[in-house]
């Protein structure tokens, strides 16, 4: 179990959550962008296409660095990508499956803390389960899937 974890959380995993940060920051800004200079807040749906557009950006600056700087991946071609791509819809839905368990179980059980309201701390507690449990699919899903060794 020792030499398990130890090769788990070797320096990929490090850098992993380095290129996490990095591509967080720029879609970020890529949403701050879109919603103020190019105007998206003056739509309908501009928020959410902002969100969109920067959701998009990070995934991209997430596939070249997590393939070239984390993992270290040779392959050529879309397969790569595709698995990619797979793996972050994957992730995507264990995320929303569990935050809206988390969710849901602490308003049915009346769980609050902080001095929160219920639904409050429900939503607070979710969103960050939900973050983590998609951060630690995702690096299992690159790690070995979208990026595995050959």
């Amino acid at each position: 179990m020792k030499n398990f974890l130890k090769n788990f959380f070797d320096i990929k995993f490090w850098k992993f959550l380095l290129v996490g940060v990095i591509n967080t920051i720029v879609g970020e800004c890529v949403v701050l962008l879109c919603l103020h200079p190019f105007g998206f807040k003056s739509y309908v749906w501009g928020a959410g296409a902002a969100a969109v557009v920067g959701t998009i950006v990070g995934s991209i600056v997430s596939y070249i660095m997590n393939k070239h700087f984390t993992f270290k991946n040779k392959e050529k071609g879309i397969k790569p990508m595709l698995r990619f791509t797979l793996n972050i819809v994957v992730c995507l839905i264990l995320r929303v499956i569990a935050a809206t368990a988390v969710s849901e179980g602490c308003k049915a059980a009346g769980i609050s803390m902080f001095g929160m309201d219920v639904n409050s701390f429900a939503a607070n507690l979710s969103w960050a389960v939900g973050a983590c449990v998609f951060v630690g699919c995702n690096y299992i899903g690159q790690r070995f899937f979208a990026f595995k060794e050959k």
